[in-house]
């Protein structure tokens, strides 16, 4: 399904998930807490175009031995938006939808967005998680926005929505949300880390944040 056939107010905030709506990304807890030494060299290998943004993540994952219950505990160490719910009602009500697009994985962002009760569209990486294989995240090959590189084309999702006519804003804070920042006015783009570099390596203007309730805030008083 399309994302404009998700969303119905003229208004919509896509966010990146991993560091922009968490504290902390899943691979990052992942690879320090659960993976023994040398699993950073799968990271490596995507900075230096070896492998994939998404085969990198993917063999990260795979390579998980601790037991659901375990990993399941950690991901309170993500530290999600404390204020979400709240956030979202108050964005809800001044004609804002919100958008999920991440390069990582729904396991865990399903799970975490149920345990604070939000649903909303996201767009993501679909995976299971089995005892003894680890996290089995797979390319979301029957989506539109399915991209060889990442898993998601989260520019293709901004796209989508500025060409329906709506007024689009985006939070992210790695190198792959530069190509959807760009689609969106510099009033309307807000980074921090990787992200922000990127932008400021081309000379681009943004809003810098350090928590996704510093997002909303912004768009609720500016918007």
């Amino acid at each position: 399904m399309r994302v404009t056939q998700m969303v119905h107010r003229p208004k919509v905030l896509v966010s990146d998930f991993d560091g922009t709506m968490t504290a902390v990304d899943f691979y990052r807890l992942t690879i320090d807490r659960l993976l023994p030494a040398g699993a950073e060299t799968h990271w490596t290998d995507y900075r230096t175009g070896k492998k994939t943004h998404f085969q990198a993540l993917a063999a990260i994952y795979t390579g998980i031995r601790a037991s659901e219950a375990t990993v399941l505990e950690m991901l309170q160490e993500m530290h999600l938006e404390p204020r979400l719910s709240e956030l979202l009602q108050q964005l809800n009500a001044a004609n804002w939808d919100l958008v999920i697009v991440s390069a990582g994985c729904g396991w865990y962002i399903d799970r975490l967005l149920s345990q604070v009760g939000v649903s909303v569209p996201v767009f993501t990486n679909p995976g299971r998680f089995v005892e003894g294989l680890g996290l089995l995240m797979r390319e979301p090959i029957e989506s539109p926005y399915h991209h060889p590189e990442t898993g998601i084309d989260k520019a293709a999702v901004v796209r989508d929505l500025v060409e329906a006519g709506k007024t689009v804003a985006f939070a992210g804070d790695g190198y792959p949300d530069t190509p959807a920042a760009r689609l969106v006015p510099p009033s309307l783009r807000f980074a921090k880390d990787a992200l922000a570099e990127s932008l400021q390596a081309s000379g681009e203007g943004w809003i810098a944040f350090s928590r996704w309730a510093e997002v909303v805030e912004h768009l609720l008083k500016n918007t």
